[in-house]
């Protein structure tokens, strides 16, 4: 990877034929969802800011693989491929970030504030970092009621930075509450690389003052991360405390899509694209195993590509809120 080398490999791994099945299709979906919605962007459907997950899939995916139901999701702002992952509805999300009143936030969120309780999703939050100590924060009540239940705490390599992140470390290992905080390090932040905006640039060292373990992972191969994930959750699960997980991942598009990501050659992306893709990755290991054919995962692509052209469909038809819905949700009663 651009920054550094790519971490080691794990061993060779046991996987099915219907684990990489679903992980190639949940891969794709958030592929091809962020393409549609790059689309609508331009088309003026979706306003304000959009950041797209392309190029990171694989994080989402095989963590969410690793995880049991009731175990929370948080993040920040590139945040429709965890959506996804959680098994929101690419219609609900979709019709959010264009603003319509069919979306998970009755259209006032937008695409960087939405939420599904029902799915344990607790944001898509707009503050660089601010999801980190509200992540420690879900964790906290868990371990106070006791219900086994461990928090994914998403942020990237430029909330890495944040004062805030520190002392959800520092809280988080003193009372050993169960989350796992994931840095997505995709090497670039805002426009910055890792090496010039941090004096430390192996991320997972970063809990070590507090004596939380941490792991860097090849964020761009699925199974990786899902067994990073298992081991991870299975650490905080048994009541040892938190753990640090660095994904090494990269962002094929800009920070968002006003960003022409000048800060970067063609070449490098492009370099990326062929030798790490995560989807084509597990598209060949699928054709190398015998699991399925060209034909086969062509299929599954159209098949995806309809419930991403539904979703958007969905999204243009549904109304607008109404605005007897301005002030709603801004308050609630105690």
């Amino acid at each position: 990877m651009p920054a550094e080398a790519a971490p080691s490999k794990p061993k060779a791994q046991k996987v099915s034929k219907d684990e990489l099945l679903a992980f190639y299709r949940d891969m794709l979906m958030i592929r091809r969802f962020e393409e549609r919605a790059g689309q609508l962007y331009g088309m003026g459907l979706i306003g304000g800011f959009c950041h797209l997950y392309i190029g990171q899939e694989a994080v989402v995916v095989g963590l969410q693989a690793a995880m049991k139901p009731g175990d929370q999701v948080i993040t920040g702002y590139r945040d429709h491929g965890h959506m996804l992952a959680c098994g929101m509805d690419p219609k609900g999300v979709m019709a959010e970030l264009t603003g319509r009143a069919g979306g998970y936030s009755r259209g006032k969120g937008g695409s960087m504030h939405m939420f599904s309780i029902e799915k344990a999703f607790y944001g898509g939050h707009g503050i660089v970092g601010a999801q980190v100590s509200l992540g420690a924060g879900l964790a906290f009540a868990n371990a106070y009621r006791g219900d086994g239940k461990v928090a994914l705490v998403y942020f990237g390599d430029g909330a890495a930075n944040q004062g805030q992140v520190y002392e959800s470390f520092n809280m988080a290992a003193l009372w050993k509450l169960p989350v796992v905080f994931v840095v997505e390090n995709n090497q670039y932040a805002m426009g910055t690389s890792v090496a010039r905006a941090s004096s430390e640039t192996h991320l997972h060292r970063r809990g070590a003052s507090f004596n939380i373990p941490g792991e860097e992972v090849d964020g761009m191969d699925v199974l990786a991360v899902r067994e990073a994930g298992k081991k991870a959750i299975a650490h905080a699960r048994g009541g040892k405390g938190p753990v640090l997980l660095e994904m090494k991942t990269y962002r094929y598009r800009g920070h968002s899509m006003s960003d022409p990501a000048k800060y970067r050659t063609k070449e490098e992306v492009d370099a990326m694209k062929e030798h790490h893709d995560p989807i084509d990755s597990v598209k060949k290991r699928l054709i190398d195993l015998g699991y399925a054919d060209e034909e086969g995962l062509k299929a599954i692509d159209r098949e995806v590509r309809a419930v991403v052209a539904d979703a958007a469909q969905f999204a243009q038809d549904s109304p607008e809120p109404d605005s007897s819905e301005l002030l709603t949700d801004v308050l609630i009663d105690a």
